[in-house]
Parts: structure tokens; C-alpha cells; sequence
């Protein structure tokens, strides 16, 4: 029997998605002989947390926070305001905090910890030094992926198509407030995307119509990560798909994201109703395999394992092709996009997941 450690929550602002993507990798692990789960929690203030009931200890804490939260006149400290979930915790005061004492004795980690401080390199950096094998992308791939800047730089090189875009952190619009707004204006156009560069789950991105929302825009991205990127506005269809695997990645069928209205922001993307995804996507086969090889280029290209959801926008009137970015932990419960779209393809959850934990046993050696 495999001994698979599930580690979930975090500091960062995606911590109620990663518990409800926990909840269902542990649920479905639960119902095979093969593994025995030991789940570790870690809170919003970077207190690890053992034992068979962490699940629900966190869960009861974010329940009791939101309600604070409510009280206080802050709306929903979950979704409506993924800021308020990021801790500011000194670094000293969380390195007292305990490791698990058992990380040691489990066969495989599957790390479900989305955003900042889980899912860029951090984690998995803790546990190469630990020596255990971990389902999911090692420290490169998982920090420039989780860096939008570093990212676009990356998928540049290798000559991937991409909308326009411009880094710059908050100390250059702070001195430069000028030259930017007119290079924006210039290079970008407008409407255009302003997004903190090192931030997942479409937290701290605004929609800018003109120059004279730049300063608003950048300030919401600046609350997140002093490096900020702007990247051209496109009159797209979002299409997203699905990688697996190791040296030799699959690719699975498109899924288009449906928005009655607005964008994809964080807001669509966990508000029940809010959008849909359609599986597989109504696509020519051409277009079909330009996404998979490109897609599969990007997994390639950033050195991804394991898994990873690669987002495409695909531009209404031409159908033109641009690489979006790439997410190394995405979302993972069964109705999640990277699931239902391996689901479309012939590979169920339960599948899906034993799959993983075998491409992370291979990649160490296991």
C-alpha cells in the first residue's frame, strides 16, 4: 500500500480552492486499497497542521474567518476579496512552525496548493531537500510558471505566439509614469490586461478601457507583486487544455471557457454559474492539433512533469492562435477544467489521479 501524503491550504489568496481540490483527491484516493492518506493542512498564517481530521480544521477556520470577515462589513473574505486571505505572517515567526514529523516515512506527496508559497517552486523545493517523491512539476518549471513575466519571456524564446505584452514593476511606473503610459498606449493598445506578475486565479488583474485607468489598475497589481505585467486585450475565445506526463507529455482535448460577461476573472472562475466550460470544444481538427502542439511545446519549454493546464486565447475573426499561460497545479476536483477535459478524453478522475502519483514515482526514481 502506497503512502501518499495530500498537502493542502496555504498562505496564499486561492486557499479555499485548494482545500475543495483536496477534498476530492483525498476523497477518491480514499476509495482505492492502494494508497493510505495522510493529510497535512497548512492555515492562512503558515501553521502546518497533521492528523486525519486537518481537512476539516481548516475548513472550519476559513468558515469562522469569512464570518469575521462579514461582521466586519469585508463581504466574502474568500472569493470576493482574495487579498484579504494572504498572510503577511515574518518568515521567523512561521519558521517555528513544524514540519510534519512523518514526511519522511510517506512513499509520495501530492502537493494541491495553488498560488504563491505552494505552487512556485517553494514546496517543491522543501521537498527535493526532503528527498521525497511529489506528484507535479519541480522548481523551475513550477517558478516560471507561476511568474507571468518570466513566463511570456520563456515561451518568446522559443517562438510561441503571444499577445503583446510589457513588464515593468512598480518602482519604474513610479519614476517613468509618463514614458510607460505612452509605450503602453503605443505598444499595447487598449483595451489592455494589467496583472501581478507572481499571482494565480486571475487575483489583482483589471481590464483597462484608456490611459487614464492605468494608475488604478497598476495599483491593484502592485498590492500583489511589485513586478507587473500589461498584455494586449484580444477579442478571443478562451480555449484551454490539458497536459500529462513526464519526458513524453499527452495532450488532451480542447475545452473552451464560456463568459456571458466580462473576463475570466476570479470572481467567473469560482462563482457557481458564473461560466462554463464546454468538453470538448467545437473546433476544426486543424486547429485542434495546433493547440496540442503548442500547448505541448510550452510544457516542454518550461520543463514541466507531471501535469498542467495550458490556456489559449483563440481570436474571434482570424483564429489566430495565443498561448495564454501555463498553470502547474490547476484546480482539482472532479468538475475542474483539468479533469473534465482529460474526462472528454477518455481518462477518468480516479485514473486521472493514479496516473500522477506513477509519473512522480517515475520521475524520482521511484
Amino acid at each position: 500500500m502506497l503512502r501518499v501524503m495530500v498537502i493542502f491550504g496555504g498562505r496564499s489568496g486561492e486557499h479555499e480552492v485548494s482545500l475543495a481540490s483536496a477534498r476530492a483527491v483525498m476523497e477518491a484516493l480514499d476509495g482505492s486499497e492502494r494508497y493510505e492518506i495522510t493529510p497535512v493542512g497548512i492555515t492562512r498564517e503558515g501553521r502546518w497542521v497533521s492528523g486525519n481530521d486537518s481537512l476539516e480544521r481548516l475548513t472550519h477556520q476559513l468558515e469562522s474567518d469569512d464570518g469575521d470577515h462579514d461582521q466586519d462589513g469585508g463581504g466574502q473574505a474568500g472569493r470576493g476579496s482574495p487579498a484579504s486571505e494572504v498572510s503577511a505572517a515574518p518568515a521567523r515567526e512561521l519558521a517555528r512552525e513544524r514540519l510534519p514529523s512523518d514526511l519522511g516515512g510517506v512513499d509520495v506527496v501530492f502537493p494541491v496548493l495553488h498560488g504563491p508559497r505552494g505552487e512556485d517552486g517553494t514546496m517543491q523545493g522543501l521537498l527535493e531537500l526532503a528527498g521525497v517523491p511529489y506528484v507535479g512539476s519541480g522548481v523551475l518549471a513550477s517558478a516560471v510558471g507561476m511568474d507571468k513575466v518570466t513566463m511570456k519571456k520563456v515561451f518568446d524564446y522559443h517562438g510561441l505566439p503571444q499577445v503583446d505584452w510589457l513588464g515593468l514593476t512598480s518602482l519604474q511606473w513610479e519614476s517613468e509614469r509618463d514614458s510607460l503610459t505612452d509605450r503602453i498606449g503605443t505598444e499595447i493598445g487598449y483595451p489592455c490586461f494589467v496583472k501581478p506578475s507572481n499571482m494565480g486565479s486571475s487575483v489583482g488583474i483589471s481590464k483597462v478601457g484608456g490611459p487614464a485607468e492605468l494608475p488604478e489598475a497598476i495599483h491593484a497589481a502592485a498590492e500583489f507583486d511589485r513586478r507587473i505585467m500589461v498584455e494586449a486585450g484580444v477579442d478571443a475565445r478562451e480555449i484551454e487544455v490539458s497536459v500529462l506526463g513526464n519526458e513524453h507529455p499527452e495532450v488532451s482535448l480542447p475545452g473552451e471557457i464560456v463568459v456571458p460577461e466580462g473576463f475570466y476573472d476570479y470572481e467567473n472562475k469560482y462563482t457557481e454559474g458564473a461560466s462554463e466550460i464546454v468538453a470538448p470544444a467545437d473546433l476544426p481538427r486543424s486547429t485542434v492539433e495546433e493547440i496540442q502542439t503548442v500547448a505541448r511545446t510550452a510544457y516542454q519549454a518550461v520543463d514541466a512533469a507531471g501535469m498542467a493546464r495550458v490556456d489559449f486565447f483563440l481570436e474571434q475573426g482570424t483564429d489566430r492562435l495565443f498561448l495564454n499561460e501555463i498553470n502547474t497545479i490547476p484546480g482539482f476536483t472532479p468538475t475542474s477544467v483539468y479533469a473534465r477535459l482529460w474526462d472528454a478524453s477518455g481518462l477518468p478522475y480516479d485514473d486521472l489521479l493514479e496516473r500522477l502519483i506513477q509519473l512522480a514515482l517515475e520521475r524520482h526514481g521511484g
